[in-house]
């Protein structure tokens, strides 16, 4: 880079962009990398403080910030993302279709940690929109050491920090547990919350079976949509440690494998998780009936994206496991779901 008096730019080729700030009504770039400096030019440069220019100077070893953008793109884009136009060395990774967004945590601080290399995402687990911002990443300096660059893909090492995974819609059942509904003392309220969380990822409910506080009617109900092809179930009623819950003992006495009963997440607390063979089987807290947003929100997205949840999975969400409880609620814009 060699300094020039902006008087004498004239023809000059701008090797980077020149941003504008103009307080509560404009930010962004005034001038663009590769724009030839004009004479009109001069008296807006002037304005926006700019006495000098810069022009790039080709130094072996040494990379300009939009190239240093690409190399970081390069090194650090997973799979369901796209990425904008360079603005003013930074490059912008959007959603290529709705999924969840996966952030390697550890690898993003470390790589922040080398200095001169800027990389910000959005919180890991979100579930976001196609075209949705999810990441932004550039580098501090205008020119960056090809040396810095190569340290930094080093430090990945083919490892990518930011992906989007597709949800796969599937199929589900619903066995209602308790003898007050099922006599229709009181109207069931988990299924109609449990088809409308389901209508927003696109599955199916095959079906809802009602059943009392029998252990063995639990169990028939729960083999019957694993024998109809269901590809998840979700258990409703009977979740707590009252002895006349049998939902849990059923769940356990059927076969499946209980990965956890009880998560450190409020509202949530009683949530099971377990499979038969690979389907997830839930028991869901009375919570889901009546709470706007709870652990069932912040797993049902997970299994979509065909992650396998595991005890380690649950525990970590004690951490932004509390819900704030806002009104309105902004989920997922916000720290709920989004621990470790």
């Amino acid at each position: 880079m060699k300094k020039i008096p902006v008087e004498q730019a004239v023809g000059s080729v701008l090797c980077h962009d020149i941003t504008q700030i103009i307080p509560g009504e404009f930010k962004g770039r005034r001038f663009k990398k590769g724009h030839i400096v004009t004479e009109e030019d001069i008296p807006v440069l002037l304005s926006l403080g700019k006495d000098h220019l810069y022009v790039w100077e080709d130094e072996p070893g040494m990379v300009h910030e939009n190239d240093a953008a690409i190399f970081l793109k390069d090194i650090a884009m997973g799979q369901g993302l796209t990425f904008g136009e360079i603005k003013e060395g930074k490059i912008s990774f959007n959603a290529a279709f709705d999924g969840l967004l996966k952030i390697n945590v550890g690898l993003l601080t470390e790589l922040n940690m080398l200095g001169e290399i800027s990389f910000a995402t959005l919180m890991n687990d979100t579930p976001v929109k196609k075209g949705q911002n999810v990441a932004a990443a550039r580098v501090i300096p205008l020119v960056i050491r090809q040396e810095k660059l190569d340290e930094a893909k080093a430090l990945l090492n083919g490892t990518k920090i930011v992906s989007v995974l597709p949800l796969k819609p599937k199929k589900a059942g619903i066995v209602t547990t308790g003898s007050e509904v099922y006599y229709h003392r009181i109207e069931d309220k988990f299924g109609p919350v449990i088809r409308q969380k389901m209508e927003q990822y696109g599955c199916e409910v095959m079906g809802q079976t009602f059943v009392p506080d029998d252990k063995a009617q639990i169990k028939a109900a729960i083999q019957a949509w694993l024998d109809a092809g269901a590809e998840m179930i979700f258990c409703t009623g009977g979740m707590s440690v009252d002895p006349d819950d049998m939902t849990p003992a059923a769940i356990k006495e059927i076969g499946c494998r209980i990965v956890t009963y009880g998560t450190p997440v409020l509202p949530g607390a009683m949530f099971l998780m377990a499979y038969s063979g690979d389907i997830p089987v839930m028991g869901l807290p009375g919570c889901v009936m009546h709470a706007k947003t709870t652990v069932f929100d912040i797993v049902l997205p997970k299994i979509l994206a065909g992650e396998t949840i595991t005890l380690r999975d649950t525990a970590v969400l004690g951490h932004g496991g509390l819900c704030m409880q806002c009104d309105p609620c902004r989920y997922p814009v916000c720290h709920f779901g989004k621990g470790d």
